[in-house]
């Protein structure tokens, strides 16, 4: 009864060690394996035995891309302005036994060797150029974290600038230049203003002013062209008259009569003094005269 219970309970703790010794490493995950202190394998996803005691897990790596929040540092910019920046750090562990015997906490090394990169970067720059170049001061550190942490296993996907705090007197004096140019601008914007209304308003009288003149032309051309067309139809109507005339060959009592009526008018003048014939055979005389050119 005793060997069996024995048997049972050797059973049992056999059981529960095999078990224990089985693995199961979850996805995006890799486990660093060594046997007897020396360095074994790599489990990736999936089912692992290992055999008891000669084998252990000395690491658990994830394989996921991580965030390093780093606290803001002091940086000193080329014009000896003092400012704080922090950043966060992107990055994914490619080879995890470079990560596990590559360097001795790796994202601390991360840390310092950010820190050291974004002091040189943002030490050859003014302060200027630091606020308006974040993008520049990115590129420039990832490319340099990549590299550096190949050997670690680690591979830096990017670094971002989170913020950067100039001293507060700093800002003030920012602040007042930002202003003063504001008030600037406005007085640029409203003289601009100004002026543009000024040239639209004389544009504007100097337009009206040709229109005048184009429409008391315009007037002065159709009565001129009025008056043209009224003598030159009285003219016409004169020379229709004299053909009329020449053709119809005109008798001596027609002619007296006219000669009479133009005496007739001349006496309705305002002269003081009107020539006439002598005797009425004179105007005989002219008419018949008349006559003659007439027909010729």
């Amino acid at each position: 009864m005793l060997q069996k219970i024995i048997v049972w309970l050797i059973v049992i703790v056999a059981v529960i060690i095999i078990i224990s010794c089985i693995s199961v490493v979850p996805q995006a995950n890799a486990w660093i394996v060594e046997r007897l202190g020396k360095y074994m394998g790599t489990w990736k996803a999936g089912l692992h035995f290992r055999v008891p005691i000669i084998d252990r897990v000395a690491k658990r790596v994830s394989l996921k891309e991580q965030v390093a929040d780093f606290e803001p540092l002091p940086v000193i910019t080329s014009d000896n302005v003092t400012m704080m920046v922090d950043s966060v750090v992107f990055f994914e562990v490619f080879d995890a036994k470079l990560f596990t015997y590559g360097v001795e906490r790796p994202v601390a090394a991360i840390e310092n060797l950010s820190a050291t990169t974004l002091r040189n970067i943002v030490g050859s720059m003014t302060l200027d150029q630091t606020l308006t170049s974040r993008d520049e001061i990115n590129r420039q550190i990832t490319s340099i974290l990549d590299i550096a942490t190949d050997k670690w296993g680690i591979k830096v996907n990017r670094v971002e600038v989170k913020n950067i705090d100039p001293p507060r007197s700093i800002v003030e004096a920012m602040e007042k230049e930002m202003k003063a140019e504001r008030e600037k601008r406005a007085v640029i914007l409203t003289a601009e203003g100004e002026k543009q209304s000024a040239i639209t308003r004389a544009e504007g009288e100097k337009e009206a002013a040709i229109l005048k003149a184009d429409a008391v032309r315009e007037q002065r051309v159709r009565e001129a062209k009025g008056e043209a067309e009224a003598i030159k139809t009285v003219q016409e109507a004169m020379a229709m008259g004299i053909k009329y005339i020449n053709d119809v060959v005109p008798c001596d009592q027609y002619l007296k009569m006219r000669s009479f009526e133009a005496a007739e008018k001349m006496a309705d003048g305002q002269a003081t003094k009107i020539i006439v014939p002598s005797s009425i055979a004179d105007l005989t005389g002219l008419a018949a005269a008349i006559k003659e050119g007439i027909k010729e």
